[in-house]
């Protein structure tokens, strides 16, 4: 994990008046899992859609796996992929035509034999011929995770994967998406309000609050510093402390 798969330093973007990040520096090692932590506004889901390539930085850099992805992201992209329950796909075709879609934009090589692995890997098999707008939530949150691994990236990131699951499917969710990770060395980068989820899948955890890193460290090192029982009780806090800022 010496290696370094994404690098971000003094990222800033502005909305006219409004900071939605400002200067955020962090990095996160090869093969780990990252989280960033914080409530609504607190700029996650605008880091990780700069980290994509879908909005331009006002100002700072931003390099994944040695790319520079402000200048030149597209090298690094087809090495990447994102999932966020919050990002339909189409819903009139099927489960099958839609992960195909995605397999042929990424280039994906033996196309059915990667969507038979990732039906059985996701239990999709029954699901394949349905259309993706009759599935339920939890059926859905597994394709778009499905769709995510279609390319085995090198680099994953993801917004509230879990969001709006029960908690069987988010125990199921969670556990598929470790169980790749630790098979593939995969480094993880994800969004979420889930203190257990990020506690149990998480190395490192950056807390955000208004566009700013306040505090990083590893879960149980953030509940030991702040003399609390949980990672939720640290969120609360830092939360509620409006003048806590530190010089990360």
């Amino acid at each position: 994990m010496g290696n370094l798969a994404i690098e971000v330093c003094r990222l800033s973007k502005r909305f006219n008046s409004v900071v939605a990040v400002d200067g955020i520096s962090f990095s996160v090692p090869q093969g780990s899992t990252c989280a960033l932590l914080g409530g609504n506004g607190a700029g996650k889901t605008t880091t990780l859609a700069m980290l994509l390539g879908l909005l331009l930085p006002t100002s700072g850099s931003i390099r994944i796996l040695g790319v520079d992805m402000v200048r030149n992201r597209y090298p690094a992209l087809s090495r990447m992929n994102f999932t966020s329950p919050y990002v339909d796909l189409p819903h009139r075709l099927t489960v099958k035509q839609n992960l195909d879609v995605y397999a042929r934009l990424y280039g994906v090589r033996h196309r059915s034999a990667r969507l038979r692995t990732l039906a059985e890997s996701f239990d999709l098999e029954t699901l394949m011929d349905r259309a993706y707008g009759s599935l339920s939530a939890g059926q859905r949150t597994r394709v778009a995770l499905a769709k995510a691994l279609l390319n085995e990236p090198e680099v994953l990131l993801m917004d509230e994967p879990t969001a709006s699951l029960d908690p069987a499917s988010a125990d199921t969710i969670r556990t598929l998406l470790k169980t790749y990770q630790e098979q593939s060395g995969a480094t993880v980068l994800l969004a979420s309000h889930n203190m257990q989820e990020v506690e149990r899948l998480c190395d490192r955890v950056l807390m955000l609050k208004q566009g700013r890193i306040v505090d990083q460290d590893t879960p149980a090192m953030l509940v030991q510093k702040y003399g609390r029982e949980s990672l939720e009780q640290v969120f609360i806090d830092i939360a509620r402390d409006q003048d806590r800022r530190s010089a990360y």
